[in-house]
């Protein structure tokens, strides 16, 4: 086996798949993070710990602070202040070495449509500085680990959206990351697609992947994430398990006990619509 892969190969319902190479889930820190534009203070100052092996959601409306902090969190976009540790070390200060521990799965679609799924793999785990034979036999495995093996050799512009996000999804684990980042992965998609990345999801964070999980569906997050944050105006207004959340109160902002999520993400929100 290729340094580059896991001495251990799992095999679940939709294929086999190697995990990180020592097996180790890592934690993550979000320290005091500020960010500003100009006179414009997008982030304010947030913290939280995603535990080992968790699925933390991050929710918030639009403009809510949510892409400022994952681009903080990832390196692509330096803090005006605070930082991001993981495994405890720093992304500010060890950028090439924490980012190979991340993997990001974009709200939009990022692939080459003239290329097939195997070779958008491929073409990828170059990029990552896997040899050859490494980035083959883990193309290949993550094909069977999305369900998508069989359509391997058709240029991805053929493939639905569901499809390609399941790519992109492939794509973000080709380097065997031990943080997922996931900004919205199932917009767009048709029912059975998102349950197959649902499926996917719960199977990498039974084999120790740490996950960060996006979405505007309140849904997802109930049923998905271990906790819970909600983003609004570039703070963090509530964190806690889904139990935790649905027992808050808070007079200061007129919350009652909720029903939901949806209700509990309106009443701390509000209802006006966000650009």
């Amino acid at each position: 086996m290729p340094e580059s892969l896991s001495e251990i190969t799992h095999t679940t319902k939709t294929g086999p798949i190697h995990l990180p190479k020592d097996g180790r889930a890592v934690e993550v820190e979000v320290q005091h993070l500020v960010k500003t534009f100009g006179k414009h203070e997008a982030v304010k100052d947030i913290s939280f710990t995603i535990g080992k092996g968790e699925i933390f959601g991050l929710l918030g409306p639009n403009g809510a602070g949510k892409s400022t902090t994952i681009n903080m969190m990832c390196g692509y976009l330096e803090p005006t202040s605070g930082d991001t540790l993981i495994d405890g070390q720093s992304i500010t200060r060890e950028p090439r070495k924490v980012k190979r521990m991340i993997g990001v799965v974009p709200q939009e679609i990022a692939l080459y449509n003239d290329l097939n799924s195997l070779e958008n793999l491929e073409f990828f785990g170059e990029i990552y500085g896997l040899s050859s034979k490494a980035r083959k036999e883990r193309a290949q495995a993550l094909l069977h680990f999305v369900g998508l093996y069989n359509r391997r050799k058709e240029p991805v512009k053929k493939f639905s959206g569901g499809m390609q996000r399941r790519i992109n999804m492939a794509i973000a684990l080709m380097h065997q990351p031990a943080f997922l980042m996931m900004d919205e992965p199932t917009v767009g998609v048709d029912p059975q697609s998102r349950e197959h990345i649902f499926d996917t999801i719960e199977q990498l964070r039974d084999q120790g992947t740490t996950i960060l999980y996006t979405t505007h569906y309140m849904e997802e997050a109930e049923r998905l994430c271990n906790r819970i944050a909600i983003m609004d105006e570039g703070q963090i207004v509530a964190l806690g398990t889904l139990e935790q959340l649905l027992a808050m109160r808070d007079h200061n902002r007129e919350v009652q006990r909720p029903h939901g999520l949806q209700e509990l993400f309106i009443q701390l929100t509000g209802k006006t619509l966000r650009d």
